[in-house]
């Protein structure tokens, strides 16, 4: 069979065999198991020379998500050298097993990162109402990376003016969005540092024990930006999952606030995570659009991305109560 036959071939049989990671690893891989976790990208578990293991792949296809999982490897590096709780690297790199997926193999860790069971499970009953303070906490830590090896790479602009121009790309209005952009522009809060941002810190990247949190996963939109970003995304309802609780469905925006006090992060105003919960849902919303467009464009097929691509309602609706009132409820 000819290489490029013996590629396609490959390319359409299981998205991954022990072999394939075997052959990475450089020993044997057992147990190797897909599991659900994320829309963007294929999760594997598996064993391997006594230890249990995880693999991270890019979609087959090319579709890169963020900056790459080679930034993303450096940054799990970066993280754990200022203290952030995040799984080990074992292995990285940029062709897995020649079929020009990247990927990431990390240790497995123990914990929960499934909202509904976090948020509702007796397991977790005694920890729920620690864990906004411990997601300050984490957040300080994660402010306080180093972004001297990053800075070229994480650069971001403008997410008003991004997320704005990111709107014209559809053919159908969002008047909501548009009237959220423009208060957004109106109330800019003065900025409040520039460090290295995670980007997607929610109920859903965080793994969580009976103990407490445990990790800080999903690094893949980390950018340098404004720290109150991350706090503002943490708070956004939709990461709340019907909870009351504004601090990601666990506690209020002051235990947040608090904990990030604690270990050493800045004194950001409330006013100023309000700001960024109106940016946040803003960015969920477009977020939404463009999982819908994948789907319908024929690009990437998808139940579940035409199912969020109908979200976008949510937080249209959302938007509007945000700055009817002029701050979060």
């Amino acid at each position: 069979m000819r290489p490029t036959a013996r590629l396609i071939a490959r390319l359409n049989r299981a998205p991954m065999e022990p072999d394939d990671l075997s052959a990475v690893m450089g020993a044997t891989v057992t147990g190797l198991t897909r599991i659900s976790a994320g829309a963007s990208r294929e999760t594997w578990a598996f064993e391997c020379d006594g230890r249990a293991l995880i693999c991270q792949l890019e979609p087959a296809g090319g579709a890169t998500v963020g900056r790459g999982m080679a930034i993303e490897a450096q940054l799990l590096v970066l993280a754990a050298a200022a203290g952030v709780a995040v799984p080990a690297v074992v292995r990285s790199g940029d062709d897995l097993a020649g079929l020009g997926r990247s990927f990431i193999v990390t240790e497995r860790l123990e914990g929960e990162t499934i909202p509904r069971k976090l948020l509702r499970d007796d397991e977790f009953a005694a920890v729920r109402p620690l864990l906004a303070r411990q997601a300050g906490e984490a957040l300080a830590r994660v402010h306080d990376m180093a972004t001297g090896p990053m800075e070229d790479v994480l650069a971001a602009g403008d997410p008003v003016r991004q997320f704005g121009e990111l709107l014209t790309v559809f053919e159908e209005p969002h008047p909501a969005f548009e009237l959220a952009l423009r208060w957004l522009d109106r109330h800019r809060p003065e900025p409040t540092g520039r460090t290295i941002v995670h980007g997607d810190f929610r109920t859903g990247n965080l793994l969580v024990a009976p103990g407490g949190l445990t990790a800080v996963l999903d690094w893949e939109l980390s950018h340098i930006g404004d720290p109150a970003e991350d706090l503002g995304w943490f708070c956004v309802r939709a990461w709340r999952f019907g909870s009351p609780h504004r601090a990601g469905g666990f506690g209020s925006v002051e235990d947040l606030l608090a904990g990030y006090r604690s270990a050493g992060g800045r004194d950001i105003p409330v006013e100023t995570v309000a700001w960024w919960e109106v940016m946040g849902t803003l960015r969920w919303g477009v977020i939404c659009l463009l999982q819908a467009g994948s789907h319908l464009s024929g690009v990437t097929r998808s139940v579940e991305l035409a199912t969020i691509g109908r979200r976008a309602a949510e937080t249209e609706w959302d938007l509007l109560e945000l700055i009817r009132v002029g701050a979060p409820q």
